[in-house]
C-alpha cells in the first residue's frame, strides 16, 4: 500500500512538469535515469516518514516536488565539464625575448588603430556636416538672428542625409544632452552640435595618437612613453620655436612630470590614457600651437617655454656646487627661503634621493606640490611629508613638531613667537575634522582650507600671510 502511494505521488509530480521536459520517445537509457530518480525520491520520502513528521498532503506534495527538482538535472550536451565551453578571454602578454610574438602584437595593434582612424571624420567631412546644418530648415533664435537652432526631426534628417559614418554623432542621447545643456527647450544650437562633433573627433584622434605610444597595449603610458609623445609633439608647437635644442630634454622631463604627479597618485610610474584625455593638461600643452600666445598666458601655463625655463633656472640657481643635484642646505633657498628645516628634512626622508641629494625630477614633484597646494594631489604629497609617524592623520604632537620650527624662525627674525595652542585651535577650527583630535587627508581636502593649514606649518612666509590676511586683503582693496 505504501509503495503504491509513493508511486502515485511520483507520477503526480512528473505529470505536473512542463510538457517540454518530457520527450515524446523515451529510450531505454532515459527510462533507467527516470527509474533511478524515482528510487532516490522514494528513499527520501521514506526517510521523512521515519521522522514521524506530521505534515498535510499539500505540504507533502510540495516537499516531494521541490526534492524532485533538486535531484533532477537535465543531461548536458557534450562534455559535462561546463568550464571547457567558456571561451578564452585572457591572453598573456608575449615575453620580451619572444620577438615574433612581439612583432605580431605590434603589427596587429597598428592595423587596429589604423582602422579606427579611418572611421573618424576628416576636414572635408566636417565641412560637409556644416553645410548640411546651414541648409537645414532650422529656425533662428529671437535673441540672436544669426544663431541657427534645430529640433529633433531636423536632427534626424541631417543624420540620414549625412550618411552612416556620421551616425555615432547623431544619437538620441546626444540630442538630449545638448538640449538639456541649453535649457531643455526641445532644440539645439547648430554651433553646439558642430562643436560637439569636432571635440569628439579630436578626442578620438588624440586617443589613437596616444595609443601608438602604449607599448604594452594595456591603456597606460609610462614616464618613458609620455616623454616620447611630448618629444615628438614639440616641433609642432609654435610657441616653442625658440627653444634651445640643448634644453629640449629638460623641457620634455618638466612637461611629462606634471602628468605623472597629478594622474599617478599611487606612484606606480604610469598614467591611464583615459585620465590624460579627461584632464585639462593636454589642452594646455596643445594651446602652445598658437603662434601669438600672450606672454601672460604663457607664464601661467606649466608647459610653456617661459615656465619651464623659470623652473629649471631656479634649480640651477639653487645648485651652488654645480653637481646637478640639490642638498638640503641648497634647497633651503627655495622660494622666499623660509621653508622650515623640519619640513625639508622630512622631504628628504620621504622622497627618493641619491646619496642624500635630490635630482631634478624629485625637485619637480616638490615644486608642483608647493605651487598647487589647493589640488588634492598636492595636498596628498604634502600630507605624506607632514605625517611623521605614518599613522594616516595629523595630531597635536605632529602639528607642534612642525610649528616649533616656525617659532624658531620667528625668534631668528626678532619677532615674538606665537603660542602653539592658539595656532592648533585655529587649525582644527578651520579644518573641522571628523575626529576631534585627528586631521586626515580627506579632512584637509573636504574643508577647502587644507592649503592654508599646511602653509602655516611649512614656511614662515605662509604663516605670516595667514596671520596678516586681513591687512593684506585691505591693502589689495585699496590697490
Amino acid at each position: 500500500m505504501s509503495n503504491n502511494k509513493e508511486n502515485k505521488s511520483v507520477e503526480t509530480i512528473t505529470s505536473d512538469l512542463p510538457e517540454t521536459s518530457v520527450p515524446h520517445e523515451i529510450n531505454e537509457e532515459e527510462k533507467k535515469v527516470n527509474e533511478m530518480l524515482k528510487n532516490r525520491l522514494r528513499k527520501y520520502i521514506k526517510k521523512l516518514d521515519e521522522t514521524n513528521t506530521s505534515i498535510t498532503k499539500e505540504e507533502s506534495e510540495k516537499v516531494e516536488l521541490d526534492t524532485f527538482k533538486q535531484l533532477y538535472k537535465p543531461k548536458l550536451e557534450g562534455d559535462k565539464e561546463t568550464y571547457k565551453k567558456i571561451p578564452k578571454f585572457y591572453f598573456k602578454l608575449p615575453r620580451p625575448d619572444d620577438v615574433l610574438a612581439q612583432k605580431l602584437r605590434e603589427e596587429t595593434r597598428a592595423q587596429f588603430l589604423q582602422k579606427k582612424s579611418k572611421e573618424l571624420l576628416d576636414n572635408s567631412e566636417l565641412k560637409h556636416l556644416w553645410s548640411l546644418l546651414e541648409k537645414s530648415n532650422g529656425s533662428y533664435s529671437m535673441a540672436n538672428s544669426d544663431e541657427l537652432t534645430i529640433d529633433y526631426i531636423q536632427f534626424k534628417k541631417i543624420r540620414d542625409e549625412a550618411g552612416p559614418k556620421y551616425r555615432p554623432y547623431f544619437t538620441a542621447e546626444v540630442f538630449g544632452r545638448l538640449q538639456a545643456a541649453e535649457g531643455g527647450i526641445g532644440r539645439v544650437r547648430g554651433v553646439s552640435l558642430f562643436n560637439y562633433v569636432m571635440r569628439r573627433v579630436w578626442l578620438q584622434q588624440t586617443r589613437i595618437g596616444l595609443s601608438l605610444y602604449d607599448v604594452s597595449g594595456q591603456g597606460y603610458l609610462t614616464e618613458h612613453d609620455l616623454e616620447s609623445y611630448i618629444a615628438e609633439l614639440v616641433p609642432s608647437l609654435a610657441a616653442l620655436d625658440g627653444l634651445d635644442s640643448s634644453f629640449t630634454s629638460f623641457y620634455v622631463c618638466t612637461a611629462a612630470r606634471k602628468f605623472l604627479f597629478f594622474l599617478d597618485p599611487l606612484r606606480v610610474g604610469r598614467v591611464r590614457i583615459r585620465d590624460v584625455l579627461s584632464c585639462s593638461f593636454l589642452d594646455d600643452l596643445l594651446e602652445l600651437r598658437e603662434e601669438d600666445l600672450p606672454m601672460e598666458l604663457q607664464e601661467q601655463n606649466w608647459f610653456s617655454a617661459a615656465s619651464a625655463l623659470r623652473v629649471y633656472g631656479q634649480y640651477l640657481n639653487l645648485d651652488r656646487d654645480h653637481n646637478g643635484m640639490l642638498s638640503i642646505n641648497e634647497l633651503a633657498g627655495y622660494g622666499s627661503g623660509t621653508l622650515t628645516r623640519a619640513f625639508l628634512q622630512r622631504v628628504f626622508q620621504q622622497c627618493l634621493t641619491y646619496d642624500g641629494e635630490m635630482d631634478y625630477k624629485t625637485y619637480l614633484d616638490l615644486v608642483l606640490a608647493l605651487e598647487n597646494r589647493r589640488q588634492p594631489a598636492a595636498l596628498a604629497y604634502l600630507f605624506r611629508v607632514l605625517d611623521i609617524n605614518s599613522q594616516g592623520y595629523l595630531d597635536a604632537f605632529t602639528l607642534n613638531y612642525f610649528f616649533k620650527a616656525i617659532q624658531e624662525q620667528m625668534v631668528a627674525h626678532g619677532a615674538e613667537p606665537v603660542n602653539f595652542d592658539d595656532v592648533k585651535d585655529e587649525i582644527f577650527d578651520m579644518i573641522r575634522p571628523e575626529h576631534p583630535s585627528r586631521i586626515t587627508l580627506q579632512d584637509l581636502i573636504r574643508s577647502g582650507h587644507g592649503h592654508t593649514a599646511v602653509s602655516i606649518l611649512l614656511e614662515l612666509h605662509g604663516f605670516w600671510a595667514y596671520e596678516n590676511r586681513e591687512a593684506l586683503a585691505a591693502a589689495g582693496d585699496h590697490s
